[in-house]
């Protein structure tokens, strides 16, 4: 073998391990964002430190930040882009931010996984290129539905002389395919369109939902039985807080909410029953390691997560509340 030929495979040899090396480097020094629009309540907590402890499994750091408004989702993938960060996981405070929010993370080259609200384009319509995991919106709607019919029917209650407070918040589509869902469930359970009352929230806090129902009950004084229902389970608890104020009891409100977090948790808790009836629980838990276990693999492996993902939920009771918890990893 000749000297040149040699060095030749030495330089070759060289560069293998060197790329594995490289590889590996760049496995072991993966950054990923985690950016939630409401990082206090119970849901995004627990996201996000499912995706941390699936970076710590894993070998990767998992920076976790909020973002409640369009500026404050900018400055935090600014944030990512100054810690290395190749990619992150975003929960959008407002789903119109889509393109703008996709504009700054391609300007930095990182790569981008929505869970629980998907982004929308200009033309309103979902952007498929973005890898999302959430909710089926409508059907998780309709499980809240069917769970108000059937516990009105345990009751014995007539659903004609049954009025139905529905909390809304239309600029938030995931919100309006859940309450579309609970709508079109009691009304073929045979529930009456006309004793179905709006109430327009402006957040989708416990407050934000409490000055909205409040009103409601104010004018529809004519009605001793209520269901509430709304995109989660903290907007349905402001609905049982205003009827409470307003003097219904336990007895007379049935309240279904979606989610399965530490609010619902805490009202099972309580040492009576309230007007809080159940939930939708979904894992959270999962929702944050699935998201970042599938940006994870996109980063370091090149595997592009499939466009939509969807999840279902159980319906969690007083009764049951703690065994679906267990179950759900919750």
């Amino acid at each position: 073998m000749t000297l040149t030929s040699r060095f030749a495979r030495l330089a070759l040899g060289g560069a293998i391990a060197l790329a594995s090396f490289t590889g590996a480097q760049a496995q072991d020094d993966v950054t990923l964002g985690f950016i939630v629009k409401k990082p206090e309540q119970a849901w995004f907590i627990n996201e996000q430190e499912a995706a941390t402890a699936l970076g710590e499994e894993q070998g990767f750091e998992v920076v976790r930040l909020a973002g409640e408004d369009g500026q404050q989702v900018l400055s935090a993938i600014d944030n990512l882009n100054s810690q290395g960060a190749q990619g992150f996981v975003i929960c959008p405070p407002d789903v119109r931010l889509g393109p703008a929010i996709m504009n700054r993370a391609e300007q930095y080259g990182m790569k981008v996984v929505t869970v629980d609200d998907r982004f929308v384009g200009p033309d309103g319509e979902p952007m498929e290129a973005v890898p999302h995991l959430g909710m089926s919106g409508y059907k998780i709607g309709r499980q809240v539905g069917d769970a108000l019919a059937a516990e009105m029917e345990a009751r014995g209650w007539n659903p004609d002389e049954v009025a139905a407070l529905r909390i809304t918040n239309y600029e938030l589509p995931t919100a309006k395919e859940r309450t579309d869902g609970a709508t079109d469930a009691l009304l073929d359970a045979g529930f009456q369109e006309d004793n179905i009352f709006d109430a327009p929230q402006q957040n989708t806090d416990t407050s934000s939902a409490f000055s909205a129902a409040s009103p409601v009950f104010a004018k529809r004084g004519d009605f001793e039985h209520w269901v509430i229902y709304a995109l989660n389970e903290e907007s349905v608890l402001g609905g049982v807080r205003a009827s409470e104020q307003y003097g219904l009891g336990a007895e007379d409100v049935i309240g279904v909410g979606i989610n399965g977090s530490g609010a619902a948790f805490a009202e099972f808790s309580r040492e009576n029953p309230t007007g809080f009836h159940g939930t939708v629980a979904v894992s959270s838990t999962m929702h944050g390691r699935q998201t970042a276990e599938n940006l994870y693999a996109w980063v370091t492996e090149g595997d592009k997560p499939q466009a939509n993902t969807e999840t279902t939920g159980t319906l969690m009771v007083r009764d049951n509340w703690q065994e679906v918890r267990d179950d759900l990893g919750l």
